[in-house]
């Protein structure tokens, strides 16, 4: 595998072969120590609230989907790729002056 097939994991639906948590995978983790683990968020709860996300050593994962529930970001041009982009502008609260 290589960088780019984990993260092609980003959007899709997916099965913890361990514990059976499904839910999509939202992000991609690689650590000092070689591990590559993806966050998945399972959904909301009945009155709308996310619920708590989880992570998942990649090779732990089921894709059940393999359509993604949203576009991908560009990681390989453009912005997203450069690191200018992210989510949402920050409120202008939090600038510093």
């Amino acid at each position: 595998m290589n960088i780019k097939t984990h993260l092609n994991l980003l959007g899709l639906k997916v099965e913890d072969r361990v514990t059976g948590f499904t839910g999509v995978v939202t992000s991609i983790g690689f650590d000092l120590y070689g591990c590559v683990q993806a966050i998945v968020l399972p959904g909301a709860d009945k009155d709308g609230k996310p619920c708590d996300s989880h992570w998942f050593d990649v090779n732990r994962l089921r894709v059940t989907s393999n359509t993604p529930v949203m576009d991908r970001p560009n990681f390989e041009f453009g912005p997203q790729a450069e690191g200018r982009q992210g989510a949402a502008e920050k409120p202008m609260g939090s600038r510093a002056e």
